[in-house]
Formats: C-alpha cells, sequence, structure tokens
C-alpha cells in the first residue's frame, strides 16, 4: 500500500509540473505572435 501511494504521489507530481511547462511555452508562443503581429502593423 505505501509503494502505491508513492507512486501515485510520483505520477501527481509529475503531472502537475508538466501542466505548468505547457502553459509557460504556451505563453511564450503568445508573446512570440504578439511581437509578429505588432511587427507586421508597422510594415504597414
Amino acid at each position: 500500500m505505501k509503494t502505491l501511494t508513492a507512486v501515485i504521489a510520483s505520477s501527481l507530481i509529475l503531472l502537475l509540473s508538466g501542466c505548468n511547462t505547457v502553459k509557460g511555452a504556451g505563453q511564450d508562443i503568445q508573446k512570440v505572435g504578439e511581437k509578429i503581429e505588432d511587427a507586421a502593423k508597422k510594415k504597414q
């Protein structure tokens, strides 16, 4: 039972840290998109 609890806890920690990574990557991509949009507006 202790082993099962440890495995579940470890999996949960990895899952939650993965969500933060994906969220951060999404924010970075959004910022790049905004920069490209601004550059396109300046060219016009």
